[in-house]
């Protein structure tokens, strides 16, 4: 087994309490997710005494995406080199590690194998290691069938990558304690003040949210599954698809040490079925990707009828349906089925029994697509003359958010002139 490096969280993280949004100030950040926060958090060290507010929608922060996800540290392999994935993921993962050790926040490398089940694989686990060694991913090794069993003993393949450096965390305290540091720094946090629209007007921009209007010299647009509701959305739309996983029961979670992956289909941007043990030691099989009628869809029959019209008025969501539908087919079969789910982990866990597989927590990716129908793999940035906007910020933009953060400082500055 490999060697873990674990911090308990030491001390409760708890988020600051909720200010009413000021009527003006120098910078609006829009959504209290990892990036939103992270990127008040650094234009205020940039910028002491900046006015900044950040605006969430919520009652909570990382009440989405940050909150919603596998808690997984990824390290930067999957990404193409050169792309904003890859370079962010890499370097956020370095920074993130080290703001949980600061702040006693619960973490743990535990490393991760990614498996070929068989020999048709190989190429694509080949073109993994050459990603992620251009990357700069440190510790990676390729591992025969008896080597990957000394990590995983249940595990079963023809070959496999070994990440020593991929972990697990809590991405939520890592949220509430960015939020605090945000107003230690002068900022302030509204929670529970959805944001209704943003119009540029006199060299500003004015922000009308639940509870008035903001006026703002400036403004980043950090709002997950909403990134594109607000300002002219560009050239793609979000489509949400909804993640479930199933919970490993006890005994059988002790068929996984730490995080277990298929090689993943390079044409999507989602990673296949796989098995995480999380910071709280529980199993996670999953997830699924459903295409789903709601932005917050956590519950499978939920549909917002502006979310799923929005969806399916973009030209874009009907190429990709008629490109994909084979596997939404796939996907709709794990949706419903743990006998589904568990054939998928069985190729490369043969133990795991459909009877092992308990409901699991969801979450719902925003997921950027083309109007060509493509599904949009890198995180997508753009400003306007006010404003700069998230326009597509999946995993591994948890992982990424110190990071990405400091890019979107930098934009900030470059283009807003701050």
């Amino acid at each position: 087994m490999s060697a873990r490096v674990t911090v308990t969280t030491a001390r409760e993280q708890v988020a600051p309490p909720s200010s009413p949004p000021p009527s003006d100030c120098d910078l609006v950040v829009v959504g209290a997710g990892l990036v939103g926060l992270a990127t008040a958090r650094e234009l205020l060290r940039r910028r002491p005494g900046l006015r900044l507010a950040v605006i969430e929608r919520e009652a909570t922060v990382a009440a989405h995406q940050s909150g919603h996800n596998s808690g997984v540290v990824h390290a930067g392999i999957y990404y193409a080199p050169g792309s904003l994935k890859a370079r962010l993921c890499v370097e956020g993962a370095r920074r993130l590690y080290d703001f949980c050790e600061r702040h006693e926040i619960a973490h743990d490398r535990c490393g991760k194998l990614i498996v070929a089940t068989d020999a048709a694989e190989l190429p694509r686990l080949e073109e993994l290691e050459r990603r992620g060694r251009a990357n700069g991913v440190e510790g990676l090794r390729r591992l025969d069938g008896e080597a990957m069993r000394a990590v995983e003993p249940h595990v079963r393949g023809v070959a496999a990558l070994h990440s020593p450096h991929t972990g697990v965390v809590d991405f939520a305290a890592v949220a509430r304690a960015l939020a605090r540091e945000v107003v230690e720094a002068g900022g302030t946090l509204s929670t529970g003040c959805a944001v209704i629209a943003l119009h540029e007007r006199g060299g500003g921009v004015e922000i009308a949210h639940a509870v008035g209007r903001t006026r703002a010299r400036r403004a980043v647009v950090c709002a997950g599954a909403w990134s594109d509701v607000l300002g002219a959305p560009g050239e793609v739309r979000i489509v949400p698809f909804r993640g479930a996983y199933r919970i490993l029961r006890e005994p059988r979670a002790e068929l996984v040490r730490a995080l277990i992956y298929p090689v993943p289909d390079p044409t999507l941007p989602f990673l296949g079925v796989h098995l995480t043990r999380g910071i709280d030691g529980e199993v996670h099989v999953g997830p699924t990707a459903l295409m789903v009628g709601a932005r917050d869809a956590y519950r499978l029959g939920r549909v917002v009828p502006a979310d799923l019209a929005a969806t399916l008025r973009w030209p874009g969501t009907r190429r990709m349906v008629r490109r994909w539908w084979r596997t939404g087919i796939d996907e709709l079969r794990h949706a419903v089925s743990a006998r589904a789910v568990a054939t998928a982990a069985r190729r490369f866990v043969p133990e795991i029994e459909a009877a092992d597989l308990l409901p699991g927590p969801a979450g719902v990716r925003g997921q950027a697509v083309a109007r060509d129908g493509t599904l949009v793999d890198d995180f997508v940035l753009d400003a306007t003359a006010t404003t700069v906007h998230v326009r597509n910020a999946p995993s591994p933009a948890a992982t990424a958010c110190l990071a990405l953060g400091d890019e979107l400082a930098s934009r900030c500055e470059r283009a807003l002139g701050l």
